[in-house]
């Protein structure tokens, strides 16, 4: 119900609790009316002196015990008495003071009643058992409550936190064997093109054999080492040697197509616009996704590089003309759009593709 009041109004735990005794402290010394007798001095002991012990039960309940049994002996309302002793027992627990000030509690209150007739001590012995027992029961009970709930939720938060290891080591073992697999297969295969490539270089029987062996030769190394910074991040789970590319790596890209014989025209705002890192590295593996889809399905085409900065944000346009050479051939897995859709997300971007113009276009857009 506390919940649902304004921010303004609500008061942290603490605070409640002060609020509470502070009420309970008034209402118990309010009652302060004479157990026995008329005298005033009653009234004014509970305003005086009780009222000030109940304000630090929690903290002292040694001190609210000893004064509201004092109390007692003047012949006060005996509720105070109760309170200090079930906060005692609440929280101290079962420990020997505890017992103690029951056992001096019980006798102030069966003192305090006698003389009393025969036929009236059954009753007056359940009424002390009640007077003391009740509280000094209930508080033990909140005591072993408050145990009972901290065992349990020290083990919640140990299976929480085993549940995290068992999880982070799952993904560790799952991240060194796809790391394993890239190795084996990507970089065995990558390694023999990069070698293959020099041997031609060195044998070729023309200079333009030379260099489309030089490009391969090139392509291939920068693909080992890229690939080598991957397996170190899926082993180590740490940052990559080298630096990230981000917008200033798109020229180096446009740059690599047209040595391999592809034409591309690429449009760059000067200077290139700040962004965070996630967002430029989206940036780079749209246009680099986007040209090699463009030299496997559209061989020969021109190929439109545009990054602008707008005030819908920073965008990343990538396209090509029609056409009418056949698709090079080379097996495609499917989720390189996929993968481009999911880091441009990622990076709080939305992507677009689809056929325009005769051709096909990629456009992506990033918040600056």
């Amino acid at each position: 119900m506390l919940d649902r009041l304004p921010a303004r109004l609500q008061f942290s735990a603490s605070t409640r609790s002060k609020l509470f005794d502070i009420a309970l402290a008034a209402a118990v010394a309010l009652l302060g009316v004479p157990w026995h007798g008329t005298s005033p001095l009653p009234f004014w002991v509970q305003i005086i002196v009780v009222f000030p012990a109940l304000l630090v039960r929690r903290r002292r309940p040694l001190i609210a015990v000893g004064v509201s049994l004092a109390a007692m002996l003047l012949r006060t309302n005996p509720l105070p008495a109760m309170i200090a002793l079930y906060t005692l027992a609440s929280r101290r627990g079962p420990t020997k003071m505890t017992w103690i000030c029951s056992a001096v509690g019980l006798m102030v209150a069966v003192g305090l009643s006698l003389p009393v007739s025969t036929q009236y001590l059954s009753i007056l012995l359940l009424l002390m058992g009640m007077l003391v027992g009740f509280p000094l029961l209930f508080g033990l009970w909140m005591f072993q409550r408050r145990k009972l709930m901290d065992a349990l939720r020290g083990r919640a938060e140990q299976a929480e936190r085993e549940r995290d290891l068992l999880a982070e080591r799952a993904v560790a073992a799952e991240r060194r064997r796809i790391a394993g697999e890239m190795h084996d297969v990507v970089a065995h295969r990558v390694g023999v093109i990069a070698i293959q490539a020099n041997a031609l270089t060195v044998v070729a029987p023309d200079a333009q054999t030379s260099q489309v062996a030089g490009i391969i030769q090139q392509n291939s190394t920068a693909a080992l080492a890229e690939l080598r910074d991957v397996l170190r991040v899926l082993r180590e789970d740490g940052d990559p040697e080298s630096s990230p590319p981000g917008l200033d790596g798109i020229p180096a890209l446009a740059e690599d197509s047209r040595v391999a014989g592809r034409a591309v025209e690429l449009s760059l705002p000067d200077p290139l616009p700040e962004t965070a890192e996630p967002v430029g590295r989206a940036a780079y593996r749209v246009v680099q996704e986007a040209l090699t889809n463009v030299a496997k399905h559209a061989p020969g085409a021109t190929a439109r590089v545009c990054v602008s900065a707008t005030p819908e944000g920073l965008v990343v346009e990538v396209s090509n003309d029609r056409t009418t050479a056949q698709p090079a051939g080379l097996p495609s897995s499917g989720y390189g759009l996929m993968g481009m859709r999911e880091r441009v997300s990622l990076a709080g971007g939305r992507v677009d593709t689809g056929p325009a113009g005769g051709g096909y276009r990629v456009r992506a857009v990033f918040p600056l």
